[in-house]
């Protein structure tokens, strides 16, 4: 099968490797469409991945195409998405129910071989079936719509609260218009790019603008932010109101640090938090999306073959666009 290879930092290349076997409890999925995240660009660099070469691409969708042993629940042919995260169930972490922090996990693309390519290996227990009126190519927006609804679970938020977001990315496009959507909430959007602020406003953004100083409010209760960009998160924590949440939703680099006042944050009961991936979030984002939570077409800007790649995440790296898929077959 054709694949792509990340061989080292900052060098892809579209190789033919063996069609991988599915083991015990496993499937094996053809590829419809993978979507390219932060995550993967963060690999390209260097970054993220405990080792090159590796095969990315952790949010897929696709066609049972091989079953392994003792897979029940499941049958070829079958049209579905897959969680990519693979925990221990043994640290202290999992035991106590907070998969997501396994202190041994493992992810489809991150550390296995992942979805840029015509099949991937997933186990049986990751996978959601999808309807057959869903757009099944559409389907990859499933991982990233199942981040967003996790990160709501984190936040805990009210209805009607303020939410700001900054990056409008296509992660901030999802969060924003949950908001809309489930709080009722005035929701605004910071981003430099203006293209990318007329897309906020379809997903349902209040208010939009290149910077937080021009919004019309002098404090939100909830900053999210999806660009991890330093000025951004700083920027983002001095406009929180007092009582308010900031959740860290973007990738900062792992040797990024900011610079805030612990006295506002005592005085001010200010909540700092994080979300991290996928948590007892999955099948609910796959529900979300048959019922049509979030619009495939205000997200997906592109679409390339897997000889595109390397055209691909260039593209994605130039901040051009939104969501950036690859269909592989």
């Amino acid at each position: 099968m054709k694949a792509v290879i990340i061989q080292e930092a900052g060098r892809i290349e579209i190789a033919e490797i063996p069609i991988p076997e599915p083991g015990p409890g496993e499937v094996l999925i053809q590829v419809t469409s993978v979507g390219i995240c932060g995550t993967d660009l963060h690999i390209l660099d260097g970054h993220y991945a405990p080792s090159l070469p590796i095969t990315p691409g952790h949010e897929f969708a696709g066609v049972v195409a091989g079953l392994g042993e003792g897979v029940q629940g499941l049958a070829v042919s079958d049209r579905v998405t897959a969680d990519p995260n693979i925990y221990c169930g043994k640290c202290a972490l999992c035991r106590a129910g907070r998969t997501n922090l396994c202190a041994n996990a493992a992810a489809i693309g991150v550390n296995l071989p992942g979805a840029m390519a015509q099949y991937v290996v997933a186990p049986a227990a990751n996978c959601v079936v999808l309807g057959n009126a869903v757009d099944l190519a559409a389907s990859s927006l499933v991982e990233p719509l199942s981040c967003a609804v996790h990160a709501f679970d984190v936040l805990n938020a009210r209805l009607g609260q303020d939410v700001l977001v900054y990056g409008a990315g296509p992660m901030g496009l999802i969060l924003a218009s949950l908001a809309r959507r489930a709080l009722s909430a005035s929701v605004s959007v910071v981003d430099l790019n203006e293209e990318r602020l007329e897309w906020a406003r379809r997903a349902g953004a209040t208010h939009v603008s290149r910077t937080a100083s021009d919004l019309p409010f002098s404090g939100a209760d909830v900053v999210i932010d999806c660009t991890g960009a330093t000025p951004a998160i700083e920027d983002g924590i001095s406009r929180l109101a007092a009582g308010g949440t900031f959740l860290q939703f973007g990738v900062p680099r792992a040797d990024a640090k900011i610079s805030m006042s612990p006295e506002r944050l005592l005085m001010s009961e200010l909540t700092l938090t994080g979300s991290r991936a996928v948590h007892q979030s999955f099948e609910r984002a796959a529900r979300l999306f048959e019922m049509g939570a979030i619009d495939p077409a205000l997200l997906i800007s592109d679409r390339f073959s897997l000889d595109e790649a390397a055209e691909a995440f260039a593209r994605f790296r130039s901040s051009e666009g939104r969501k950036i898929q690859i269909l592989p077959v």
